[in-house]
């Protein structure tokens, strides 16, 4: 049996949300998804017979091979359609992703086609994620997460991993969006802030804000370091 449309939304919710864990439980799952619970399962089950997905009981699901394949088509007409949204239609890139679970139904390969190459054959989406090939190939992304760097870095800014609006508009507002460059000041210990310098401006973030900043590291700093003792 061929993978049907709705298939391959749920095998694409599967793998974004798996980026994050190894397995991904059937209730956010079914929230990522928009379904009920009752819907969800009934669609693992299936995906599962199919092999497009393993399925372990208290842990959650995973795509196999056969099923991250499926995912490739729903995730390229996704991050496609963002990047139509925000650089033709000028929406906000906050609005972008809700937007695009809908507009993306009516998408047929013929618009698809046309998206990409009015949209001049993009390979990242509004918020710096990779779009896949028409082939099925997603690009391999080398960044690590803002807080996994050490201070006195300077970084790039390769993803803002979140579709919280709120968080959105502020990273925006404070020019934190992907390809920004940046130097990481300071990391105040214990999950404290983080101070990053962007030209002659500096801003102070929160250790969860900056937890959905991933980041190309350009110069490893030494990280920060404890004042010398008094005697």
């Amino acid at each position: 049996m061929k993978a049907t449309p709705a298939m391959q939304r749920y095998a694409a919710e599967v793998f974004r949300l798996q980026q994050d864990s190894q397995y991904v439980g059937l209730v956010e799952l079914s929230e990522s998804a928009s379904s009920s619970p009752q819907a969800t399962s009934r669609m693992v089950g299936r995906m599962k017979e199919l092999g497009y997905l393993d399925h372990e009981l208290y842990r959650g699901v995973r795509l196999t091979m056969k099923g991250e394949q499926i995912a490739m088509p729903a995730l390229r007409r996704h991050r496609l359609v963002e990047v139509f949204l925000v650089k033709v239609m000028k929406y906000g890139w906050d609005e972008a992703h809700e937007l695009s679970d809908s507009f993306a139904l009516g998408v047929n390969d013929q618009v698809e086609d046309r998206i990409d190459e009015i949209t001049g054959k993009p390979t990242r989406c509004p918020h710096g994620e990779p779009i896949p090939s028409k082939e099925g190939v997603m690009p391999l992304v080398k960044d690590v997460n803002l807080l996994e760097v050490p201070s006195g870095s300077d970084c790039v800014i390769s993803r803002v991993r979140t579709h919280d609006g709120e968080k959105l508009r502020y990273f925006a507002d404070l020019d934190l969006v992907p390809g920004v460059t940046f130097h990481l000041f300071s990391c105040a210990p214990f999950k404290g802030p983080l101070n990053l310098q962007i030209t002659h401006h500096n801003h102070l973030i929160g250790y969860e804000l900056a937890g959905s900043l991933w980041v190309e590291v350009t110069k490893r700093g030494d990280g920060n370091k404890l004042p010398p003792k008094k005697n």
